[in-house]
């Protein structure tokens, strides 16, 4: 069997469940599809990632990450050399620690089939009422929102420099989050092009070009243009 096409029918099932369990009747004859789960609930999703970096000693560090689609805003929630499965259970206890203490509003978390999620890993979300989805079989699309930030931070930051070790990487990661939260402008449905951080009620006027300067971040491997006044 085609693997998008098994992806889209595990999805197609997920979507069914969940839609039934909180008995939302079926729109009309028009079957849900994964897309349109994702634009309905993206104020209420979460999405976790992995990803890994060879520093200049060719040491490979893997880094986990979540991103709430909604907002594109992104949480660094680690670096490890040893990514096994207790250390992504400490990772989501911090995780979901944090988002009790700002009253979170998120519903479901997507996650890939990595054998770093284990059962303890769900239950940790599953304590503070968030429903784990995990993705079907080698369907990345399925978590395509992760995938996506992997890309850019690759493109952006990791491949245009050497990290030295675990420190360095978690520094320089620090840094284009917050650059990738509050500086830098993102596409997408109700973004128009402003950072996740940016406030939704305030309109941006057009800034004279002599009131605009240069931050440089991370030693001139990211700009941002800020106005002055």
């Amino acid at each position: 069997m085609n693997r998008g096409r098994l992806g889209h029918r595990v999805a197609a099932s997920t979507i069914r469940r969940i839609l039934r369990a909180r008995r939302v009747p079926p729109p009309g004859r028009r079957e849900d599809t994964w897309r349109t789960f994702l634009r309905a609930q993206a104020e209420s999703l979460l999405a976790v990632g992995f990803f890994h970096v060879d520093t200049v000693t060719l040491k490979r560090l893997y880094v986990a990450f979540v991103i709430e689609p909604g907002t594109r805003r992104v949480r660094l929630l680690g670096v490890t050399a040893h990514p096994t499965g207790a250390w992504a259970v400490r990772v989501a206890r911090d995780l979901a620690a944090d988002l009790e203490d700002a009253g979170h509003g998120f519903a479901y978390l997507i996650r890939d089939r990595d054998a770093k999620f284990t059962a303890a890993f769900d239950a940790v979300f599953a304590s503070i009422g968030i429903e784990v989805v995990p993705t079907a079989p080698q369907a990345p699309r399925m978590n395509a929102f992760a995938e996506r930030r992997i890309a850019s931070v690759r493109r952006e930051c990791t491949d245009r420099l050497l990290a030295t070790g675990e420190h360095h990487l978690r520094t320089v990661l620090a840094a284009y989050v917050e650059h990738y939260d509050t500086g830098r402008s993102h596409q997408g449905d109700g973004l128009h092009l402003c950072a996740p951080d940016d406030d939704p009620n305030v309109l941006a006027f057009p800034a004279r070009l002599d009131r605009i300067c240069c931050r440089r971040v991370l030693g001139g491997l990211l700009n941002e243009y800020p106005s002055t006044a």
